[in-house]
């Protein structure tokens, strides 16, 4: 396939497991696609998101990716940012394209909604996205961003699996951190499959002995009502209160296997604060009537912490000249996914739904097979093969769709207007030393991991 003569021309922004798959998708059909990614590598939160303890999983979704990136007819633009180094309306309406198709995600936290709490992030209060990024990057040698130290007795607010990545990081690195003061080397790997007791009575040691407090997951609902195992809206009642047993099973195990506290019906309501920092959390207490969430009776709760994380959702961030409607993007619906002020234009994942979770947001309101949740959670070994991408890799499927009946009722772009819209990839390709995929990825990989 080559990509002279009239054609169409899709641009996807955003080149992870759904980008990726609807640019294949695409490409398979005929089209021209330019896949366009902020980041140097393609690969979004299955390398920023998804805690890399999973390494194997990441490893086999990173070559799934490339392979995508690499078809026929694809051309990859990576270290290009709407808003700043291409401007929307500018792709959108100028480039000549058939279609956008947006696929950047949701990196935005969701704001704490307290009152003050964007300006104590960095003293005493942090936002999930930026710790797991943390988390995953420092130990790099190139490493240059900001580093935490986790404290025992942090506070972590949330209730999904997002908060479960948190809370997980959270006691690992308190452990890790007292069993090396011990002069014990355990590495991140073992301990987060062996699980916290099992590691500290191999060693003859407990959490006291380290001197660690165990951090505390605060949540607003019940664990039964934790989207950890999505019900259908169809459900039974009988199905429902299975799928609920559930939840809190996938809770109680987690919290024995790696030593973690949870506190339900706990809703934050505003910051404890001394000098310039966050030194906790107060909370109003909640309670669950004829299914409604409902304030209790009863004073606030103020709880004391060295640190308050906050895991309560991830949103997109704004592009400048995208209308918004609230924390999303101005589309029309989740089943089409057409962005309303600018026609051609569509959405697929979370930059629709805001859910940034990779576990919820991949399966988009699908029931999450308990063997995955469990498997993902690090409690029944390995995640079966396969399983963390199909239902990501659907909705680029779907998207995809869209976006063929939208330019199957268009002629296809001259010859010479495809060329142009490619010599201004080739231009923004040479400015940033791109030169082909493989090279590009070996280039930009930390040497340490490869």
């Amino acid at each position: 396939m080559t990509d002279t003569g009239a054609k169409h021309v899709v641009a996807i922004v955003g080149a992870a497991t759904s980008g990726a798959e609807a640019a294949s998708v695409l490409a398979d059909r005929g089209c021209v696609v330019v896949v366009i990614e902020m980041n140097d590598r393609p690969y979004g939160k299955i390398e920023d998101g998804l805690p890399r303890w999973h390494k194997k999983q990441r490893g086999e979704e990173y070559e799934k990716i490339g392979q995508k990136l690499t078809k026929p007819g694809v051309h990859f633009l990576p270290r290009t940012k709407i808003g700043r180094d291409v401007e929307f309306l500018d792709l959108a309406k100028n480039w000549g394209l058939s279609a956008v198709l947006l696929a950047n995600g949701a990196w935005r936290d969701r704001p704490l909604p307290v009152p003050e709490a964007e300006k104590y992030v960095g003293k005493g209060l942090v936002y999930q996205n930026s710790l797991v990024y943390w988390f995953n990057h420092y130990p790099e040698k190139g490493y240059s961003g900001v580093r935490y130290e986790i404290p025992p007795g942090t506070i972590v607010v949330g209730g999904g699996l997002a908060s479960f990545d948190v809370v997980k990081i959270c006691m690992i690195e308190t452990v890790l951190r007292g069993l090396a003061a011990r002069g014990h080397h355990v590495e991140m790997h073992d301990l987060e499959r062996n699980g916290v007791p099992k590691t500290l009575q191999g060693l003859g040691l407990t959490l006291e002995q380290l001197g660690v407090v165990p951090c505390t997951l605060y949540y607003r609902r019940r664990a039964k009502d934790m989207p950890i195992a999505e019900i259908p809206r169809d459900a039974t009642p009988e199905e429902r209160a299975k799928r609920e047993t559930v939840r809190e099973k996938i809770l109680g195990n987690l919290a024995t296997k790696f030593g973690f506290k949870f506190q339900p019906l706990h809703a934050p309501l505003g910051l404890l604060v001394e000098g310039d920092r966050c030194v906790g959390l107060r909370f109003k207490r909640t309670e669950m009537k004829e299914g409604k969430l409902v304030d209790a009776p009863g004073p606030p709760v103020e709880v004391r912490g060295p640190l308050v994380v906050s895991s309560i959702g991830s949103i997109p961030e704004p592009i400048p000249q995208v209308d918004m409607k609230g924390e999303l993007y101005a589309f029309g619906s989740e089943d089409t996914g057409e962005y309303l002020p600018v026609p051609g234009v569509f959405g697929l994942g979370n930059v629709i739904t805001g859910k940034g979770n990779i576990r919820v947001s991949m399966d988009h309101g699908r029931q999450i097979a308990e063997h995955v949740a469990r498997a993902y959670l690090g409690l029944d070994g390995e995640i079966p093969a396969g399983s963390l991408a199909p239902a990501a890799e659907a909705r680029g499927q779907a998207a995809a769709a869209a976006v063929l009946a939208h330019v199957a009722k268009k002629p296809p772009l001259p010859a010479a207007q495809v060329e142009r819209i490619l010599a201004r990839v080739r231009e923004r390709q040479g400015k940033i030393g791109y030169g082909d995929y493989q090279g590009w990825i070996r280039k930009v990989t930390p040497p340490d991991l490869q």
